[in-house]
């Protein structure tokens, strides 16, 4: 009996072993009489400046149906050789004649990419370094050399619209996929990742949290995987890629995985090829909702802020440089064109008007509970002037001086008549009292920031906020009674770009619930009052994004300045309105 026990074991983990990857391609793999079949030509790329001393082999697919005069989709497959073959699991070129000929996917270029090589040697190999690192490296070698040159050499019409461009790989190409269309979603909109790396190779585990808490971007991902793949020092594939599952499905991706039981190779992937492509490049179709609608408390996701639809929109542009954003307590929304040293008010009609010109360079903005705006300034248009805090009369628009000699980048009023300033230089924050007969007096309350930059104040304006542009810490203060600072703590960790020790930390602002809203290179960070990331708002534009303020009806449109441009997005927030008595 227990003979027999054991081998039914053995003979069950035979089957078992034997299951594993024992997939068979089906016909749409298979070359069919009939169907057009395209071109495939090999050519080499030794001219990288992304990766110097670089050289790789490279294919380039046209299908029969292609016409130089129809801009044609493109699909680019990292790992190249491995997918271009027709001796093994995956052979891209006969299961794209066959698709491209029944109408299930568009007239598609493939561009089959190998890794980099320099030199000789156990090193020569660039693929984990391209593959495996986060950030835009990789896709700028795309976009800006290799799509380029083959698209020259081959004289090939490519669509602009980035629906149209798809991005494939498997392994560390798989998470390499991935990155280049997070990095660059206003290009590749559709990754198809195979058995992908999302492990702690050189830091693609992070991805699952990444993206919890960054908007969703305009992307749509099918991952496939296998039970029995690997599991090592770099973490474990099936449950990374779950994780990914996981994390794309909180969000609200157009998102699918197919898991087999397979183990790190391309055999499944292959067979379900087919498939893969059909569901890549289906039509639009309803994005699934968000899965961060939740009721516990203090949870902040961003679907508490951001509406299902809609996104920024263009409120003006062709301005020098736009900052200082602030709105009054009807929700009129005030920007400054600081080198031009004129002051904009955009009104209920969402247009904007010149409310001030030729007046100082103003860099920081606000109301004050006694209705007059208060500016940091940064000198004047024609004429030598030494930068000052001032209060501007909206009625009259004179301006009064509130303190000289100081150095200030941004401001905030609070109700019981403090100016708070942070000067970036110094790595300070100084008080001084609105009243112009305290002239000159300013007071440091805080220091030793790395650059402060954004400031601002909770709800209930018992907590000052600063951000560090030169590091990676928003602080928080303790507010006391007669105005001073107190129990200041590095109380929240703004995300840094791949590769920069500084986040950028710029102007801020705040809502009812006391949730912060800070400019950065990475986008606009939002803080929950305890100083938990809830998540990263995209930025209206590649460029810089330095202000924001809440303005508009019951102040739910969240404005930002923009480089040369002013852009607004409706919210579920409604700003906090520190100018009220």
């Amino acid at each position: 009996m227990i003979r027999s026990i054991v081998a039914f074991i053995l003979l069950s983990s035979f089957w078992s072993v034997r299951a594993a990857d024992d997939y068979v391609l089906g016909p749409d793999s298979m070359a069919k009489a009939g169907v057009p079949q395209g071109k495939v030509t090999q050519f080499s790329f030794n001219e990288s400046k992304v990766y110097p001393g670089t050289s790789r082999d490279c294919w380039v697919y046209i299908p029969a149906q292609y016409e130089k005069s129809k801009p044609a989709a493109l699909m680019v497959f990292q790992d190249g050789r491995g997918y271009v073959t027709t001796n093994g699991q995956q052979r891209v070129p006969i299961v794209f004649d066959n698709l491209i000929a029944a109408g299930e996917m568009p007239v598609t270029i493939a561009l089959f990419v190998n890794p980099g090589t320099r030199g000789s040697g156990a090193g020569a190999s660039n693929r984990s370094f391209e593959y495996d690192s986060l950030g835009d490296a990789y896709v700028k070698f795309l976009l800006d050399e290799l799509i380029p040159y083959a698209t020259q050499k081959y004289d090939l019409n490519i669509s602009k619209d980035p629906e149209m461009h798809a991005i494939c790989g498997m392994s560390s190409g798989g998470i390499c996929a991935f990155t280049a269309a997070w990095e660059r979603p206003d290009y590749f909109r559709k990754v198809l990742s195979q058995i992908g790396s999302f492990t702690n190779i050189r830091g693609g585990h992070v991805y699952p949290a990444l993206i919890r808490k960054t908007e969703r971007k305009p992307i749509r991902v099918f991952q496939q995987d296998g039970v029995n793949d690997l599991n090592n020092l770099h973490g474990n594939w099936p449950l990374a890629n779950q994780e990914m599952e996981s994390a794309l499905q909180f969000m609200g991706y157009d998102h699918k995985l197919v898991l087999g039981d397979g183990s790190h190779s391309g055999k499944h992937g292959g067979v379900i090829l087919p498939d893969s492509l059909r569901w890549l490049w289906r039509g639009a179709s309803e994005l699934p909702k968000a899965l961060t609608k939740d009721n516990l408390g203090g949870d902040e996701a961003l679907s508490k802020v951001l509406p299902n639809e809609g996104g920024w929109e263009l409120v003006g542009e062709g301005y020098g440089f736009t900052d200082a954003a602030c709105s009054d307590p009807e929700g009129n929304f005030y920007f400054s064109d600081l080198p031009k040293a004129t002051l904009y008010k955009v009104g209920k009609d969402g247009k904007p008007e010149v409310w001030l010109e030729k007046g100082p360079k103003i860099s920081g903005l606000k109301f004050g509970a006694d209705g007059r705006l208060y500016a940091a300034t940064q000198g004047a248009l024609d004429k030598e002037e030494k930068k000052r805090v001032i209060a501007i009369d909206p009625q009259s628009k004179e301006i009064t001086t509130i303190a000289t000699d100081v150095d200030p980048n941004d401001l905030i009023v609070s109700k019981a008549g403090w100016i708070y300033f942070t000067d970036t230089g110094k790595g300070e924050v100084v008080r001084v009292p609105i009243s112009a007969r305290n002239m000159g007096r300013p007071q440091t309350v805080a220091g030793g920031i790395n650059k402060p930059n954004g400031i601002s104040l909770s709800a209930d304006q018992k907590f000052l906020i600063v951000s560090e542009y030169g590091g990676t810490n928003a602080w928080s203060f303790v507010v006391a009674e007669d105005g001073s600072l107190n129990s200041g703590e590095r109380y929240m960790t703004l995300r840094a770009p791949n590769g920069r020790a500084d986040s950028g930390g710029d102007g801020m602002t705040t809502d009812k619930q006391s949730r912060y809203y800070i400019t950065s290179h990475a986008g606009i960070q939002m803080f929950d009052s305890t100083g938990r990331m809830g998540g990263v708002i995209q930025k209206p534009t590649d460029k810089g994004c330095v202000s924001v303020a809440f303005a508009g009806p019951n102040h739910e449109w969240l404005y930002a300045c923009a480089s040369d441009k002013v852009f607004r997005r409706k919210t579920l927030a409604e700003g906090a309105v520190f100018a009220r008595k």
